[in-house]
């Protein structure tokens, strides 16, 4: 080989090593995204739940989450409603998976009965509300594939905008446009797209702050309907990482007990 041509090999060849596809580059994106949030092993947080009609007339709700990370499976998650009196005791509970379809179980105080949430149904309005049963579970990596579209900005930030289509065929989405903060890795806008590909719906998080020196949490999330003119607006506070949460505390009899 021609000793001249050696060195701009040497060269070259880190670059065409790492050289990857744009489904490659967006699935880079969302395990790094995933590796950050990992090892928190359980939180709760109270929330409020600000719902907004097309008229701008305001409902409010009181409501508790906490989460438990299961290791090699999604998060379980378990939210009940306080607050007003005619959802009082409402409860939610949600085992994510990463594969599969998750399992979500709806308790109705007046009815004293709990109603397991069909996979064909995940797509539907949560308590009236804007986010979909689906949005209320965690985000597994493995629900997706992706796609890297560009680096972008968000008010500033400098950003990752990537894609991810959603392997369940029970999915409300055909496709979701996600703007990731590149320092942090973080979530920062996703744009939602219907079963007919139209804008349906866009998710905005504000006010990130970070736990043990490791974890972002929004303080807002706020979900806007572009076809209804709804939308809804997540507040979160009181944030406790490590409360020592465990699986008894994920079952449908703490459905029941959450009051």
């Amino acid at each position: 080989m021609n000793p001249i041509l050696v060195p701009l090999l040497l060269l070259l060849t880190p670059t065409l090593a790492i050289a990857m596809s744009a489904e490659e580059r967006g699935l880079e994106i969302a395990k790094e995204i995933e590796a950050r949030d990992t090892g928190f092993h359980d939180f709760k947080a109270s929330m409020t739940m600000l719902l907004r009609n097309k008229h701008g007339e305001e409902s409010l709700r009181d409501m508790r989450n906490q989460t438990l990370e299961v290791e090699n499976d999604g998060d379980k998650t378990l939210v009940v409603f306080d607050e007003p009196r005619d959802v009082k005791g409402t409860a939610l509970l949600s085992f994510s998976h990463k594969v599969g379809d998750d399992d979500q179980w709806l308790y109705l105080p007046a009815l004293k009965r709990v109603k397991r949430i069909a996979s064909r149904n995940k797509s539907g309005p949560f308590m009236g509300s804007e986010f979909a049963y689906e949005d209320i579970s965690s985000q597994e990596v493995e629900k997706y594939s992706y796609k890297f579209i560009e680096e972008s900005e968000y008010q500033g930030t400098p950003c990752f905008l990537i894609e991810r289509y959603p392997v369940d065929p029970n999915s409300g989405y055909t496709r979701q446009q996600v703007w990731v903060d590149k320092e942090r890795y973080i979530a920062l806008k996703i744009d939602y797209y219907d079963r007919k590909n139209s804008p349906l719906k866009t998710l905005v998080f504000r006010g990130y702050q970070q736990y043990l020196d490791q974890y972002w949490r929004a303080d807002e999330m706020f979900m806007e309907n572009h076809q209804t003119g709804k939308s809804t607006l997540l507040t979160w506070k009181e944030y406790e990482f490590r409360a020592g949460l465990n699986d008894g505390d994920f079952n449908k009899n703490s459905l029941k007990r959450a009051r």
